[in-house]
This record gives C-alpha cells, sequence and structure tokens, in this order.
C-alpha cells in the first residue's frame, strides 16, 4: 500500500529531490501480453506513461530526466515491434514539439541517431534545437544508446583529439565525461526499473557509478505518480557516502 499523504507530500519538498532520475522503462511487452494483446500496445501504454511521468517531473521540480527508449539492444526484436516503437516515438516527438513553448521541456537525445530514419532524425534536430532556450525540466531520451557504445565513442573521440593536437595525454574523470551524450548534465541521483528485473542492462555505465538504484515489479505501463514518489521517498531515505564512511 503507497504511503501517507503526509510522506507523499514530504517525497516532493525540493531540498529532498533527486535533481536526476533516470528511468529503464521496462515491462511494456509484459504488460501486453499478460492482457491477451499484441507487445506493440504495451508500447503504445509505456508512451502514454512516460508522458505522465514527464509532466508529474516537471510539475515538482526534477531537473533532469532521462529514459532508455530504445536500446542498442532492441534491433533484434521483430520488424513489427521495432517499427511499431519508431512509429511510436516519432509521434510523441511530432506531438511534443507542437506543444513545445506551453510546456517548457528541453530536450536532448542520446545515442546513434544516424541510422534512424530521415524523418525521425528529423523531428530529434528540430526539437533539440526549439526547445534549447527553454528553462523546465530537461528530458535526454535514449535512442538507439548503449552504455559500452557510448563509452567506446568517447575513447574515439578522446584519440582522435590527441592526434590532431586539441588535447594533450592528460586525462581527468571530468575531461573524459565531457565526451559522453550526457557532456554538461549531472549525473543520475537515482535510476528507477520497473518490471521486475534487477539489472542496468547497458545503461548510462559511465554515468551511474555513484546512483542510487530503485528497482520495483510494477511494469512500465502502470508507473504513475505515487510509484516515483515511493522511489523518490525510497532515495530520501539513504545515505550517499561516495566511498567515504
Amino acid at each position: 500500500m503507497f504511503r501517507s499523504l503526509r510522506k507523499n507530500k514530504q517525497a516532493r519538498e525540493p531540498d529532498g529531490l533527486p535533481r536526476h532520475i533516470a528511468i529503464i522503462m521496462d515491462g511494456n511487452g509484459r504488460w501486453a501480453v499478460r492482457r491477451a494483446m499484441p507487445r506493440t500496445a504495451g508500447h503504445a501504454a509505456g508512451a502514454e506513461a512516460f508522458r505522465r511521468i514527464a509532466t508529474y517531473c516537471k510539475d515538482i521540480g526534477i531537473e533532469y530526466l532521462t529514459v532508455y527508449a530504445f536500446s542498442t539492444e532492441n534491433w533484434k526484436r521483430s520488424a513489427d515491434e521495432v517499427s511499431a516503437i519508431m512509429g511510436l516515438l516519432e509521434k510523441y516527438l511530432t506531438e511534443a514539439i507542437e506543444k513545445m513553448e506551453r510546456n517548457q521541456v528541453r530536450m536532448r537525445f542520446f545515442g546513434d541517431t544516424s541510422i534512424l530514419q530521415p524523418s525521425l532524425r528529423d523531428l530529434i534536430a528540430r526539437a533539440e534545437e526549439l526547445s534549447e532556450v527553454f528553462s523546465g525540466v530537461q528530458v535526454n531520451m535514449c535512442i538507439n544508446y548503449g552504455g559500452r557504445a557510448e563509452i567506446l565513442r568517447a575513447a574515439e573521440a578522446y584519440a582522435c583529439d590527441i592526434a590532431s593536437g586539441k588535447t594533450s595525454g592528460s586525462l581527468s574523470e571530468g575531461d573524459f565525461s565531457a565526451y559522453m551524450y550526457s557532456s554538461g548534465i549531472p549525473d543520475p541521483d537515482l535510476i528507477i526499473r520497473p518490471g521486475g528485473e534487477m539489472r542496468t542492462s547497458n545503461f548510462l555505465l559511465w554515468q551511474s557509478a555513484y546512483s542510487e538504484m530503485y528497482y520495483t515489479d510494477v511494469l512500465w505501463p502502470d508507473f504513475n505518480k505515487k510509484e516515483l514518489d515511493s522511489a523518490i521517498l525510497a532515495y530520501q531515505s539513504r545515505k550517499r557516502r561516495y566511498g567515504a564512511v
């Protein structure tokens, strides 16, 4: 049962909020299968859950929300399922662009978008350009993203800068972070994985070194404001020592 209203309000106290929440949006397909529906229906329900949570994060004052929308491994799924996911992404971005000025949500995209369809690439570029001036929550969508691929990409970019003389051979963690898709964004304070699985699945491997993890059996389409409040309350109950005593 969800915690009391008093504690629910406590979860939304600005001083106790994580700056950056990241979510592995897992369980869409299983949600649909349990209801004797096609997996694509689960992804549509998951897209609605994302809209609700993104709006709620903006309303309570979360600064950054990063979501795992499509991984580098998701291409292994059926062509119909991949096509449905890409169609939902296009639909969401089209609607987001139309409502962008009203919602004041900044958008960035992590991952190799070069292999996506031109129509989706155009929407991604337009969403980033138009939202750059907004001051609301920043939503980072990971599309064709993998944590290992991101680290390899960063290493290759650093090697190119060494070879061209743009940088010296000295390298700190901060320097290397600047080569990540998440450059300029604080690491996630809290990573949430709905769906019952207890692994990171190649998500934000570099950035999650000291993130607090929260797992729940609730499937992503059923994840709501109360579930997010529960995750935030769990985060607030922990002491982040970063290796110290």
